[in-house]
């Protein structure tokens, strides 16, 4: 925007009223090279005058050039009054700002702009950054040092020095805090469409999930009650050290494969539970059993929000945790302790011989989170010391034939 305003210029014709009015020039006077001897006092202040600089200040902006309103003044009176025959005058003209710093503060004001922080959108997606805009700031004191200056030296323009001001928050600031901190994967038997489709719809709850700092996890609170109504099928679950069909199997494998990924990403833990029987897709005391009883749950640790997402294609269901990294690297150290032998296998009378159930030996086991500073390791903690249970076989046997009496 332009602003025009009318250059003031003060004709000082009323300087010579009274006592100079009626007088003359002395003979042979110049101002500014011009020859006003003999002249009337105010013909020769006219004459003078209409050569003296009106050049209006300027002052450049974004917005567009601006021009003010400048008060002139001179001492031209003084000096045809007390010249000499002959002499040779400069006049000295003075420019005035008047209300130069509230008006140097509004055009500051209304050239400068805030800027607007990045923005970040996270779903089960993933992250979309929005980017920020810059903005503007003004260098009022400067803007008045070279006012001050140009009205001085006779300066008809002065630039307002403006540089963009980044936001604290930008596109760079959010992908720093939006690393990659852990993932981890677990395979399954894509075969098993029942248990597929439990195992990736708990992924579909969990994904999307942004926990803010010092915030708890809840597994069961986000996937909800494992029920046909809330979309889960019938698989196999482990009920009371047995492999049962039951609403929901294959959900615990969604919940181990997540604590899998909350361990090695720093998450503070604060509940996890074994299973009764060992499972396959995961070293043991790795497993995280959830029910309607038992729950996975974990803390935010770090003082900007972590994110979580799923991907479950190809027969592997994938956990990844999002966030600020801390500098520290963290992995899970798996040690079985011992071995429990099974009982004697249960024999069953049948119409063949056959295995109805394998035998499983049992497992005590314990493991460790290991926090590392590059090579170096920090320390060692116990994650948990479990006990599985021995699984007892079951032996189908035809009945011995009956051997015909003699």
């Amino acid at each position: 925007m332009k602003y025009m305003k009318t250059i003031a210029l003060l004709l000082a014709g009323s300087f010579f009223l009274g006592g100079c009015a009626g007088g003359t020039v002395r003979r042979g006077v110049k101002v500014n090279g011009i020859d006003v001897g003999g002249m009337n006092f105010s013909a020769a202040a006219e004459r003078v005058r209409k050569t003296l600089p009106q050049d209006p200040l300027v002052i450049s902006c974004p917005s567009g050039d601006h021009a003010v309103s400048l008060d002139y003044s001179d001492d031209l009176e003084e000096q045809l009054k007390n010249a000499k025959r002959n002499s040779s005058l400069s006049v000295m003209v003075r420019r005035e700002y008047v209300n130069m710093e509230e008006e140097l503060a509004a055009l500051c004001a209304e050239n400068a702009r805030g800027g607007r922080p990045a923005e970040l959108t996270f779903s089960a997606e993933g992250f979309c950054y929005i980017p920020e805009e810059n903005g503007i700031s003004c260098d009022y004191e400067k803007l008045l040092r070279d006012t001050q200056e140009a009205l001085k030296n006779g300066g008809t323009r002065v630039t307002l020095c403006c540089r963009e001001v980044p936001p604290a928050v930008t596109v760079e600031t959010l992908k720093e805090r939006t690393q990659p901190l852990a993932s981890f994967t677990t395979s399954f038997d894509e075969e098993n469409a029942p248990r597929a489709h439990n195992i990736a719809l708990a992924g579909e709850r969990v994904s999307g999930t942004t926990l803010l700092p010092e915030e708890e996890f809840s597994f069961n609170g986000k996937v909800g009650k494992r029920t046909k109504e809330n979309g889960f099928e019938e698989a196999a679950v482990i009920y009371e050290g047995e492999f049962v069909q039951g609403v929901g199997g294959g959900v615990c494998q969604a919940s181990t494969t997540l604590f899998g990924a909350a361990l090695r990403a720093g998450l503070r833990v604060t509940e996890s539970h074994p299973h009764s029987l060992s499972v396959g897709y995961v070293s043991p005391s790795e497993d995280a059993m959830v029910s309607e009883y038992s729950d996975l749950k974990f803390c935010n640790p770090y003082p900007y929000p972590v994110y979580l997402l799923a991907k479950t294609e190809g027969g592997k269901v994938t956990f990844s945790v999002f966030g600020m990294p801390d500098g520290k690297s963290y992995r899970v150290e798996s040690r079985i302790l011992s071995e429990i032998q099974p009982p004697p296998a249960e024999v069953v009378e049948g119409t063949a011989n056959r295995t109805l159930r394998k035998e499983k030996k049992g497992i005590r086991s314990e493991s460790f989170l290991i926090v590392s500073d590059g090579e170096r390791e920090i320390s060692r903690t116990l994650i948990r010391r479990d006990t599985y249970a021995a699984v007892r076989g079951i032996e189908e046997r035809m009945p011995a034939p009956l051997v015909p009496l003699e």
